[in-house]
Order: C-alpha cells, then structure tokens, then sequence
C-alpha cells in the first residue's frame, strides 16, 4: 500500500491584520490584507478589492454551523461571486471554479431544490454543502496564505505554472475534488446505505451535465478539457502509459469500478477507526496516479 506522501505545505506569511481577524480580535468590517504572491495565477492581476472580496466570501465563518439548503443556497452564490472574478482575469485557479460553478446552477442545485428528488431531505444538501465547503476553505488559505491541504497545493501550483496546459491544471482540480473531497464528504455527512441511490442520483446528474464543463472551459480558458476528462471517467487512453512508471492498474481498477463508486467505497471506510487509515492511503496512492498519468498524457498529448 502506497504511503501518503503529501504533506501540508505552509504558505507565505499572512499579514498581521490577516491573522488578528481570523482570530476575532478586529470588528468585522475591517478586510484581510492578502499577500501580494496571490495576485494573479497566470491571467491579470486580480485588484486589492478583488481579493479582499473573495477572501470574505470564503470565509465560512460568517455562515451557519449547521448544514441547511438555506446555507448551502448561501454558499453557491458566494462561489459564484467568487468565479466570476477569476474568470474575468482568466486567473486559471479559476480552471476548476468555472466548471464546479456551471455544475452546481445547472445539475446539483435543481435537484436540491426539488422537495421530490431525494429520499433524504436533510442528507442531500448536507453532503453537497460539505464538498463545496472544503473546496471553498483551501480558496480562502490560498487567498489568505495560509496552510492549504496537500491535494488543493497541488492544483494552487500548477495553476501559476503558465507553460502547462489549462486542461491538466483543471483536471488536478477536478481529481482533488473527487478523489479526496468528495470521498471525505461522503464520511463526514453520515452517509448511510440507504443515501446510496441519493448519492448516484447527485454524481449521476453531474456526470449528465459534463459537457458544460468541456465546453464552458474550451469557450473562457481555450483549453480543451475532453480528453483527459474521458481518460478520469472512463480509462480512456489507459494503454498510452505503457512504461510511463504510473501505476496504470490502480487507475484501471478505477475506471472499470467507477470513479464515483470508488469514492463511496472510500468514503464509507473513512467511517470506521478500523479502516480510515486504509481508505486515506488508497485515496492518496489513486489521486497521485492520476495525477502523474493526466501529466503523461498531456505531455504526450499535447493537450
């Protein structure tokens, strides 16, 4: 079993002012100062208001501690706020914003708000209000430099690396997301078997809606996510690793098994003190074989 590898990375330095609010000690509507390093991410630079505005929005602080379709409303249209700016810049952090943007307004949040769709009416939202939220707190370390998890360090990275291809920085966000959020969601909802065909219709209607995300990532950022995005749902291309050094079984397992269910294997041993520590290593060996394979195939590729 591979071992974790990743470590938390720390950030720059945040300002004193930044440190005294997060700790309560200033009134309210004094902002955070960011650090100057977190200015733009490979577009134009984002303004002092800018980033003082998606530094507040990702603030979960400010929202409720328990998990509502009210707060989960609350906390898309702060994300989208949030993409809107990036976008605008064509800030490639907003790579994995744009298309979590354009799944949550188009496939998730319908069927949140339909009082027919789930069985469950307090588990839906709870786990989609989980995912977002985890998503949302490594925005704010990001934006606040301060300590951001190993899988959102990766895609924070490579997002200011500007010679490597849109479509493989998106991906390591949508890999981060699915692979460690979701998985972690899925635990920390209290996702019961009877959740499961909830769980699949939620994953089942993103998936039905994927071509927004293709498209919407070709039309802003030019990059043509297809591809890899066919090679991390269905294993195409999975013969173009021969000899790479990726682990192209583990990622075989996957895409044969399903990604999403994988996840929800995942995310119900994460449940149990007797099998977490596995499940964490599994996650982390499959997250970082993907990883090294959407970065063999966009070299190969081109893409």
């Amino acid at each position: 079993m591979h071992s974790v590898r990743s470590s938390i990375a720390v950030r720059s330095v945040v300002s004193l002012c930044a440190v005294i609010i997060s700790a309560g000690a200033l009134p309210a509507h004094v902002s955070a100062q960011p650090p100057s390093s977190v200015s733009t991410a490979c577009g134009e630079a984002l303004t002092k208001p800018e980033l003082a505005r998606i530094i507040e929005l990702s603030d979960l602080s400010t929202l409720p501690d328990t998990p509502s379709l009210e707060r989960l409303e609350d906390e898309v249209t702060r994300h989208a706020e949030i993409t809107a700016v990036l976008v605008r810049h064509h800030d490639r952090r907003g790579l994995f914003s744009l298309g979590l943007d354009a799944v949550e307004h188009s496939a998730v949040m319908p069927l949140q708000r339909d009082p027919t769709a789930f069985a469950d009416r307090r588990w839906a939202p709870a786990i989609s209000s989980d995912l977002l939220r985890r998503y949302l707190r490594n925005l704010h370390a990001e934006f606040t430099g301060t300590a951001v998890e190993p899988q959102w360090e990766r895609y924070f990275s490579l997002s200011k690396q500007c010679s490597l291809s849109p479509a493989r920085v998106a991906m390591v966000g949508y890999n981060a997301h699915i692979t460690i959020d979701l998985a972690r969601a899925v635990a920390s909802s209290g996702t019961a078997a009877d959740d499961i065909p909830d769980y699949y219709e939620i994953v089942d209607s993103i998936a039905r809606d994927g071509d927004t995300i293709v498209s919407r990532t070709q039309e802003i950022y030019g990059a043509d996510l297809g591809p890899l995005w066919r090679f991390y749902f269905v294993g195409e291309g999975l013969d173009r690793l021969a000899g790479s050094d990726v682990p192209s079984d583990l990622l075989l397992r996957a895409a044969d098994s399903g990604y999403n269910t994988v996840t929800l294997a995942n995310g119900f041993a994460l449940q149990s003190p007797n099998s977490a520590t596995v499940a964490e290593a599994e996650m982390a060996a499959l997250v970082q074989a993907t990883d090294a394979a959407l970065g063999v195939l966009s070299d190969f590729g081109g893409l």
